[in-house]
């Protein structure tokens, strides 16, 4: 059974930190792209990084770039999300996706909110 499930999510102050995982299962995560997806409240799902098989190539949103890092640990089967300099405007359910035989396929998420 294919599980992917988010943690690291919390309240962090406004120029803060928060390290985001995603712990995949019933699959070879190695063999697939991954995606952090974000959806804020009344908001539409945002994509907001993606990394390659191999790790050695990741996309930003111009949202988030130059303050989140995407990494994989293949080795591990592990999806990471470093998120510096918080903002309120990154408050929002946290998904890590892939696409699977076809079929988009998040896990539960983690709420992160960004807040004084």
């Amino acid at each position: 059974e294919v599980q992917l499930v988010e943690s690291g999510g919390g309240l962090v102050q406004p120029g803060g930190s928060l390290r985001l995982s995603c712990a995949a299962s019933g699959f070879t995560f190695s063999s697939y792209v991954f995606s952090w997806v974000r959806q804020a409240p009344g908001k539409e799902l945002e994509r907001i990084s993606t990394i390659s098989r191999s790790g050695s190539a990741t996309t930003y949103s111009d949202s988030v770039k130059g303050r989140f890092t995407i990494s994989r640990d293949n080795a591990n089967n592990t999806l990471y999300l470093q998120m510096d300099s918080l903002k309120p405007e990154d408050t929002a359910v946290y998904y890590c996706q892939t696409t699977y035989f076809g079929e988009v396929t998040k896990g539960q998420g983690t709420q992160v909110t960004v807040s004084s």
